[in-house]
């Protein structure tokens, strides 16, 4: 593989579609109000359109809600039930585009919708683009990293224990962060 490049954007404009094998769609969210829980999705697949014209970048994401892992069966299993995603009855999360915008060179600030449980709303996100690169079977691969804070409450995952001591089980406030390999397709 060619060692990446930051490469200029007029030389990466193309179709792309997510490598799930190089890529990590993950999450953390604050256990106990002690420590954090980091989690990823296993099953996803995405696509886009890298263009020097913010306004015409665009990116689509969808992920198997039943493909939650914290390296815990136990917490795994109770995140897949109806206390929080539901994976039965909604098994996909949907995130897609509407605007992208372009504050610095190697940044995109990207809003969209995110969907969970039938429930959408507006999300924005800033990615870095961290470089471009042929790997060795000839894909022209681009890279980003990013991450976002949302409130779960606002997709209908409410549930929650008080602790004796004060504060709650599982925050709100949860972190979403991609770090993305897509490669391009035309």
């Amino acid at each position: 593989m060619t060692a990446p490049t930051t490469a200029r954007l007029e030389e990466l404009v193309g179709d792309y579609e997510l490598d799930p094998a190089h890529s990590r769609l993950g999450f953390t969210a604050r256990h106990a109000m002690v420590t954090r829980v980091r989690g990823q999705f296993r099953e996803f697949e995405g696509r886009g359109h890298l263009d020097v014209d913010p306004a015409k970048t665009w990116a689509e994401v969808r992920i198997n809600s039943a493909s939650i892992d914290t390296a815990n069966d136990q917490r795994d299993e109770h995140l897949r039930d109806p206390d929080f995603l539901d994976s039965e009855h909604y098994p996909e999360i949907v995130f897609k585009s509407r605007q992208v915008e372009r504050p610095a060179e190697d940044v995109f600030r990207v809003t969209g919708d995110l969907t969970i449980r039938s429930t959408t709303r507006p999300i924005t996100m800033g990615l870095h683009l961290t470089g471009a690169a042929t790997d060795p079977f000839g894909n022209q691969r681009v890279g980003f990293e990013g991450c976002t804070t949302v409130n779960r409450k606002d997709w209908g995952l409410r549930w929650n224990l008080a602790l004796e001591a004060g504060g709650l089980l599982v925050s709100e406030c949860v972190n979403l962060e991609v770090d993305i390999s897509a490669i391009k397709v035309s």
